[in-house]
């Protein structure tokens, strides 16, 4: 099976956790400090702060904008269930945007359209590693006082107009899960040019608590103090080597993802019925997924029978994603349905990702090109 995505793990990155392994810090330690600077160094942001999951990143956002019952979160329709899910953490509600069908993002246009008195934050998604329409997007935000976050946990490593992921929003989310361009293993990462968020962050990450073991132990205290409900996201030393490990290797895997993506744009621009998806020419992408929308209405195919097919022969493609608004909780729980956003519900019906990470050979690539073309061909 060729995966969709998986993990690259080397020698450098063995080395680098079996060091820490042997240190006196396994969590609270040196690491994790180290790997907040330097990746907010990599991203051009002033603050990093590491938590244990891209998840409770966008969780750990919401608290420190102060996202509260009845306030309302517009988030887009396309994305995985977390970056709406974040919001209902703090008991507020997510309000469902509509997304460019070119591109899958977010479409500004559509936001305005969901903004109310109500109205807080926008989370931005940079689907499938090509970042969204931010300067359209904080121009919104501004307009109405509100804050702009970017779930970037697909695009680490992309950039937008000269400027990259993690510093073109007010807050930023990452995720390092094995399936993206760097991995802890589980974790993530907020980034942010505000130090007081960036704090608020730190003590949310610690149950509320304004120190860790480690800051005590420096200062030959036992005493703390839980200031607010916070919850256990710490990020451990050991997943922090792994992850300064890992982000030295950043550019030369973004480099291959484009290489990836490049191929396949020439080959499946030979199949009528196969459309990647738009990139700007203003944009680099990370290239997290490699989406193709395919027309079954010219096809004697279902998408269905294509996805059982493919997988049958070897080649893990996957859906990215349901949108959000079909979901039984949120139906039942917000009262969402289809035809609530028309262009995320039509793609979702027609898009199909390939096996896109850096670890893929040439010899994958044609492979999977190959496959799917004799498979909707016969």
């Amino acid at each position: 099976m060729i995966p969709y995505g998986r993990q690259l793990i080397d020698e450098d990155d063995i080395r680098a956790v079996v060091d820490v392994l042997r240190s006196d810090w396994l969590t609270t330690g040196p690491k994790v400090a180290e790997f907040e600077q330097i990746f907010a160094k990599c991203v051009g942001a002033g603050e990093a702060v590491a938590v244990s999951s891209g998840t409770a990143a966008l969780h750990t956002a919401m608290y420190a904008l102060g996202i509260a019952a009845g306030d309302e979160v517009i988030v887009p329709a396309m994305s995985f269930a977390a970056s709406a899910n974040c919001v209902v953490y703090q008991g507020a509600t997510p309000v469902f945007a509509d997304v460019d069908s070119e591109t899958l993002l977010i479409d500004p246009d559509r936001v305005k359209d969901r903004i109310t008195s109500r109205t807080k934050a926008i989370i931005a998604v940079d689907y499938a590693g090509h970042p969204a329409d931010y300067d359209g997007l904080q121009a919104i935000a501004n307009d109405h006082g509100i804050s702009l976050v970017a779930d970037a946990c697909h695009a680490l490593g992309a950039v937008y107009k000269s400027r990259p992921v993690g510093s073109l929003a007010d807050l930023s989310t990452f995720s390092f899960h094995p399936v993206k361009h760097i991995t802890t293993a589980e974790g993530g990462m907020i980034t942010t040019d505000d130090p007081h968020l960036a704090q608020k962050m730190r003590v949310f990450r610690n149950h509320g608590i304004t120190s860790d073991h480690r800051q005590r132990e420096a200062q030959g205290s036992w005493f703390y103090e839980m200031v607010d409900l916070g919850y256990n996201y710490r990020l451990t030393d050991v997943q922090c080597a792994l992850g300064i490990s890992q982000l030295r290797k950043l550019s030369v895997w973004i480099d291959r993802r484009q290489a990836i993506s490049r191929r396949y744009n020439q080959f499946f621009s030979r199949l009528p019925a196969v459309t990647p998806l738009a990139v700007k020419e203003y944009v680099l992408s990370a290239y997290h997924l490699y989406v193709i929308k395919i027309d079954f209405s010219a096809l004697d195919i279902s998408r269905a029978n294509l996805f059982t097919e493919l997988r049958a022969k070897g080649i893990g493609v996957n859906v990215h994603y349901i949108p959000i608004h079909f979901h039984p909780f949120y139906q039942k729980n917000f009262g969402t349905k289809p035809g609530m956003c028309p262009a995320a519900e039509a793609a979702y019906e027609q898009i199909l990702s390939l096996p896109m990470h850096s670890g893929i050979s040439d010899e994958d690539v044609e492979t999977v090109c190959n496959t799917v073309q004799n498979v909707i061909e016969h």
